[in-house]
């Protein structure tokens, strides 16, 4: 399959005005410029006549599939309020298929979306980065797991310390549950590395990978002094961190940038649903790129549709975001920062087909898509 005579945006540093992209056995197999079309082979041809040829998309923060459309009792489905520390659980486990909203994504250019727990629990569970294609969940799974869901400040405490009166209460506690799960993990793992014979604990288990740095944590934090504190833990525990949401990104964003800790930005394009993404604002990502912090920008979906990830991403250029930072921040800023890069997030050879044909430039009102692949198969 070839792609032809497209504005090929690789994302990988070249830029093409008049290109082409060929893919075989869902697999990049040549990109260029037109003049070397004819080196890549034959086979079907898609004629672009002038339009822009992207990488899909990828949101490095969603809960689509897990979060379904049409079913009103959505916690329930992404939350296991049981117990603040929860790293065995599977998100691939709540995963359907059948969710209306993921081909409504992929028919707007999004291919690739990280699944995620929610946020009510300190520890939450695995994530699990999903092409938006397929019947079941092992057809669309092609990282598992992807990164380790942490969260502090109200959604914790309030799930335990204002609903149920148990600990964690307060910031200090969500905190502290945190610290005292790592520190049994870590001797949990030091016992066993040393050879003593200990009892199979499947929660410490699913932490070790966590604490080698083998498996980054994706760590929910809105408030500035949320944001601090997540730094403070990774140095801690030498955790590879992201932080999701950074709301108080306007504030914190230098911070990050000194730790060198990227971020997953949003969802924006949205009112502020509590006091502590009170500065909810779509010039936060221009401020911390500004401030030297690598940045995914993510819809959160459902709290905004997937489908309008590269919405958020104009939107975002309009309040000051470089227009090719923004379309780094949904291509492979975003497969950077979820550890998929050698997969998805650029048009280079070797990298799966999941390939975006829009009308004019992505950011326009007026662009229409024109055609998606997903591991070359078009949707």
């Amino acid at each position: 399959m070839k792609i032809i005579h497209g504005h090929v945006f690789t994302m990988a540093g070249e830029t093409y005005e008049d290109g082409f992209v060929s893919f075989e056995n869902g697999k990049i197999t040549g990109v260029g410029p037109m003049e070397q079309a004819e080196l890549s082979g034959g086979g079907e041809v898609f004629d672009a006549g002038g339009g822009y040829v992207l990488p899909g998309f990828v949101d490095a923060h969603t809960h689509i599939g897990v979060l379904c459309e049409s079913i009103n009792v959505a916690a329930e489905f992404i939350n296991e309020m049981t117990d603040p520390i929860l790293p065995h659980l599977r998100i691939i486990d709540g995963l359907n298929p059948m969710d209306t909203a993921i081909p409504k994504a992929a028919r707007a250019g999004v291919t690739t979306a990280v699944i995620c727990p929610g946020s009510a629990n300190a520890i939450g569970g695995q994530t699990a980065a999903i092409k938006l294609r397929g019947s079941t969940a092992d057809q669309m799974v092609f990282k598992f797991p992807c990164s380790m869901k942490m969260a502090l400040g109200d959604n914790v405490r309030w799930t335990y310390g204002r609903d149920k009166r148990v600990s964690p209460m307060t910031r200090m506690g969500v905190a502290m549950v945190i610290r005292e799960a790592f520190a049994q993990a870590r001797d949990y793992m030091e016992r066993k590395e040393s050879g003593e014979k200990v009892p199979l604990n499947v929660k410490w288990e699913a932490l070790i990978p966590v604490l080698k740095g083998e498996l980054p944590v994706n760590i929910h934090a809105h408030r500035s002094d949320d944001i601090l504190t997540a730094i403070r833990l990774a140095e801690e525990f030498g955790l590879d961190m992201r932080i999701v949401h950074c709301t108080d990104g306007l504030l914190a964003g230098k911070y990050m940038a000194q730790a060198g800790i990227p971020g997953i930005v949003g969802p924006a394009l949205c009112s502020s649903s509590k006091q502590e993404n009170a500065n909810v604002s779509m010039a936060t990502p221009a401020a911390m790129v500004r401030d030297g912090v690598k940045i995914a920008l993510t819809t959160d979906h459902d709290v905004i549709p997937l489908q309008y990830l590269p919405i958020c991403a104009a939107v975002a250029v309009r309040e000051g975001l470089e227009p090719e930072e923004a379309l780094k921040a949904i291509t492979i800023h975003a497969a950077e920062i979820a550890g998929i890069a050698d997969r998805v997030g650029s048009l280079a050879v070797g990298k799966d087909a999941d390939i975006s044909v829009f009308s004019g430039h992505p950011f326009s009102y007026l662009s229409r898509v024109e055609a998606v692949w997903i591991d070359g198969e078009r949707v």
